[in-house]
């Protein structure tokens, strides 16, 4: 079964220890929602940016945190 999971970054692409502790997740679906959930303590955490991956295959990103990039 696959795992969804994010990378924090911060807007160079360096990764980070996220504020809110990481899951993994069963469906794209799960991750999304968890992220909607979250960014804001992760934006104010120190996150710029996240990419979501499903076991090692970035799916998409970087995705900025930045309410205007949005």
């Amino acid at each position: 079964m696959a795992a969804w999971t994010w990378r924090f970054e911060k807007t160079d692409g360096t990764e980070i220890q996220p504020a809110v502790p990481p899951e993994e997740f069963p469906t794209q679906g799960d991750a999304e929602s968890w992220i909607g959930e979250h960014w804001k303590a992760l934006l104010e955490g120190g996150a710029d940016q996240v990419r979501l991956f499903e076991d090692a295959t970035e799916i998409y990103g970087p995705m900025s945190l930045h309410a205007a990039d949005a």
